[in-house]
């Protein structure tokens, strides 16, 4: 709500310097690829949950890991890094979410946590490679960038030896933040936990119903007694749970019993949803290849949930579409809205003249250097607090517009890593400055639990300024040490 009100006042500004923008311009500022992206992906996971897919790997994954807690983190966020680097990284964490919060539930653990871990780890991945993050995408895909020489396979080169660096500082930042392992734990007993996550999925669907007719409101009230229901029968249990002992079960008898509740329910179905969704991942390879490249990768995740439809025969989508988190889809078309009324209000150039005049003081033999540690930071830290996808639309620009002036004498690439860095890695300092950020909150509270924005700082933020410090090591030991471009 808070974008879209930003958004709305941007347009006002504009209004009042007789800038308004027309209707089909203003939809022409919506970047339909990245909402065609997340809405098909939302789709695609929405279908392959119902086979039980996602029950069934976090159960392989506890008995994997022995049931314990940092080989069991460690294992997620490996994987999730690794899809991250082939995958969009909303991808991944759409994938990746049911099955964290599943294998937290298993645990007794609080999922919030692991979950900000896991969303970190898959936007480092997603930096790795020009499909792997929107921002990278957005870079890869500009048609200057390509005319510099840049592609996937140097694209990927520069970008992963220093994501490997990036892996090692977060996850021995992250041991030290959780090296009191209590804080990865629930407080309460699990069956107080689930009880008071039904209550809130209870709750999040009566507010969902409208009042508009009398059958609306008979439903309605049927729910709210169930509530009440469900409410005191938690207040019961919270004065009964100090008196209870609750006995340790052993990992292979947790393990047995997790088998047996949780298998794959429908096996046609995962049959199908595998195929569409091996399709998607093989035409986002065949990106890599400038031949092959003829369909976005939007439209390849569209024709991945319109194949999948049409191979599991659904005749009513309306449940279907229900679990599309559509308040997602609409803060980041009020954030793109926000970007553009910013650009027309001058902002790029601003930014564009402030960079080149700051760089134009600095010495010749040094401009390089300062050109790489100003864009890499002030992206990165630009990107913490607005969403990373407009943002790189915007700052593409200015790298562009330095790398091809004269006076400045930069080579451009070493300009793109610095931004792709900042851009991809930045957002991992607030809960908006990422797409997968904003994604896995919204998954995360379709499941009843719930992240905020100053959780995931307290997080994020120190962790994000170590990235920005061995991206600034990187990058000037390779291009103004041994002038690796």
């Amino acid at each position: 709500m808070a974008a879209v009100l930003v958004s709305t006042a941007s347009l006002a500004v504009l209004a009042l310097i007789d800038e308004r923008p027309s209707l089909p311009e203003l939809v022409s500022w919506l970047d339909m690829e990245t909402l065609l992206l997340l809405f098909s992906m939302m789709i695609l996971v929405a279908i392959m949950a119902e086979t039980g897919m996602f029950d069934f790997l976090a159960v392989f994954t506890f008995e994997v890991t022995k049931g314990k807690l940092w080989p069991l983190i460690t294992l997620l966020c490996a994987i999730t890094a690794l899809l991250s680097t082939f995958l969009d990284n909303v991808t991944t964490v759409l994938l990746m979410t049911p099955v964290t919060i599943r294998l937290c539930e298993v645990m007794d653990m609080d999922p919030v946590p692991i979950l900000m871990s896991m969303v970190l780890f898959s936007n480092i991945g997603g930096t790795a490679t020009p499909v792997g993050d929107p921002p990278n995408v957005i870079i890869a895909s500009n048609k200057a960038v390509v005319a510099a020489g840049v592609n996937f396979t140097n694209f990927t080169m520069h970008m992963t030896l220093g994501i490997l660096l990036v892996c090692v500082q977060t996850y021995f930042q992250l041991r030290y933040i959780y090296r009191d392992t209590n804080k990865l734990r629930l407080n309460v007993p699990r069956d107080i936990q689930d009880l008071r996550h039904q209550i809130s999925i209870w709750r999040r669907a009566i507010d969902s119903l409208p009042r508009l007719s009398k059958d609306q409101q008979i439903v309605r009230e049927r729910l709210e007694r169930k509530m009440n229901k469900l409410t005191i029968q938690l207040e019961t249990m919270v004065k009964e749970s100090s008196k209870r002992v609750c006995p340790k079960e052993t990992f292979q008898t947790t393990l047995s019993q997790l088998k047996q509740k949780y298998t794959i329910r429908d096996k046609i179905l995962l049959l199908k949803s595998t195929i569409a969704i091996c399709f998607v991942v093989a035409v986002f390879f065949l990106h890599s290849i400038p031949e092959l490249n003829r369909v976005s990768l939007g439209w390849t995740a569209l024709l991945g949930a319109i194949l999948l439809l049409t191979l599991a025969d659904r005749e009513d989508l309306e449940p279907i579409l229900h679990r599309v988190e559509w308040s997602t889809l609409l803060f980041f078309a009020a954030l793109f809205v926000l970007m553009e009324a910013l650009s027309k209000l001058g902002l790029i150039k601003f930014i564009g003249g402030l960079t080149e005049s700051l760089i134009l003081k600095i010495d010749e033999n040094g401009r390089l250097a300062v050109a790489i540690i100003l864009l890499l930071w002030v992206s990165g830290l630009t990107s913490a607090f607005v969403d990373n996808i407009p943002l790189t639309t915007m700052m593409v620009r200015v790298v562009i517009a330095l790398g091809s002036n004269p006076t400045l004498n930069l080579p451009i690439t070493p300009l793109i890593w610095a931004l792709s860095f900042g851009a991809c890695l930045g957002g991992n300092g607030t809960l908006i400055g990422a797409s997968a950020n904003v994604v896995c909150a919204g998954v995360a509270e379709q499941h009843g639990y719930r992240f905020t924005f100053m959780q995931f700082f307290k997080i994020g933020f120190p962790v994000m300024i170590g990235h920005l410090v061995i991206a600034s090591g990187y990058l000037l030991l390779c291009h103004c040490v041994f002038t690796w471009h």
